[in-house]
């Protein structure tokens, strides 16, 4: 009985060490995923980005939104991916008007490069939020995809 029991134990313990292996390579692929697209947005940011929002994502003050901790970035993942799949213009955001346009990405980033930028912006400048993946880009049929 007494042996029995051990065994009993001893596949207990060993199912919980094997979930516990699987849920820290889940959790490490996840987070090494939500890396990756971060370094990836981050280059498209430089690029396409700051020159409006400016390094630290403060923007400027009655042309371009700030991205510090917005509804706009903190929101919806469909309205952020609709500003920069179509562009904004005379836009009110957390009760201050923006008057700069922002032309639409649709026809210049791919999905996975929108993906990946808001990710970065959703990520950084004191925001924490939810990844914004290829098939949320991909099921927004608002703008033309590519």
């Amino acid at each position: 009985m007494i042996e029995r029991n051990m065994k009993k134990i001893f596949l207990v313990v060993g199912l919980l060490i094997t979930t516990a292996i699987i849920f820290l390579h889940c959790k490490n692929n996840s987070a090494s995923e939500l890396e990756a697209s971060v370094g990836r947005g981050q280059k498209v940011y430089e690029q396409y980005c700051l020159s409006c929002h400016q390094a630290d994502g403060s923007g400027v003050p009655h042309l371009n939104p700030s991205l510090i901790k917005t509804s706009y970035v903190l929101g919806d993942p469909a309205t952020l991916i609709n500003v920069v799949k179509q562009g904004l213009s005379g836009v009110e955001i957390d009760g201050e008007t923006y008057s700069n346009p922002m032309p639409s990405f649709d026809n210049v980033l791919n999905e996975q490069q929108i993906a990946d930028v808001l990710t970065y912006i959703r990520n950084n400048f004191g925001n924490k939020a939810d990844v914004i993946t290829v098939e949320q880009v991909k099921e927004n049929k608002t703008a033309s995809t590519k």
